[in-house]
């Protein structure tokens, strides 16, 4: 039986509610989402917190998605991040066997729902306003932040689908 694969976010249109502006990042949040599900579904769990080579986890790339998510576009707001917030980003990729696969995945899933939220919520006349990042507060602005987030997520779904497709290849050689 063949399967009929959708075409990509960006090529199904608009995102109701986002400014057309935003649509990119909004397209590319989603995309992101889709694929990571997509590469980890029938993924081996023993497989989600090992590093082939030295690199980065599964377990990793995906909480690091949610965790940059969930840090950018609070500095989007113009608000400083709060103990949790760097509590959870300390924890990044570290080896819990008690955090498993559908965690990780239902996290990434509520971080891109929140903002999707937010796109929806953000006035483009701000897009403009100088934000800063950190304790330095390293100068950029709200589209700056936002663009990164998209760019940044679609490059560690990437790394996931490579890192992935390593760990299903060498677990096959046994």
């Amino acid at each position: 039986m063949a399967t009929t694969q959708q075409p990509e976010v960006w090529q199904r249109g608009p995102i109701p509610g986002i400014a057309p502006l935003l649509q990119p990042v909004a397209h590319a949040l989603l995309q992101a989402q889709e694929e990571a599900h997509s590469i980890l579904n029938n993924f081996d769990r023993a497989l989600f917190w090992q590093q082939p080579a030295g690199l980065a986890s599964p377990a990793f790339h995906v909480q690091h998605i949610t965790g940059v998510l969930d840090r950018l576009f609070t500095y989007a707001k113009g608000e400083a991040l709060s103990q949790l917030q760097l509590q959870a980003l300390s924890l990044e990729g570290k080896h819990d066997e008690l955090i498993g696969m559908n965690d990780v995945l239902a996290a990434l899933d509520g971080q891109i729902e929140n903002a999707i939220t937010q796109l929806r919520q953000t006035d483009t006349s701000t897009i403009l306003d100088v934000r800063g990042i950190g304790r330095k507060q390293i100068p950029t602005n709200v589209l700056g932040l936002l663009f990164h987030a998209a760019e940044h997520t679609m490059r560690h779904t990437g790394q996931l689908l490579v890192t992935a497709s390593m760990l299903k290849a060498l677990n096959q050689l046994g």
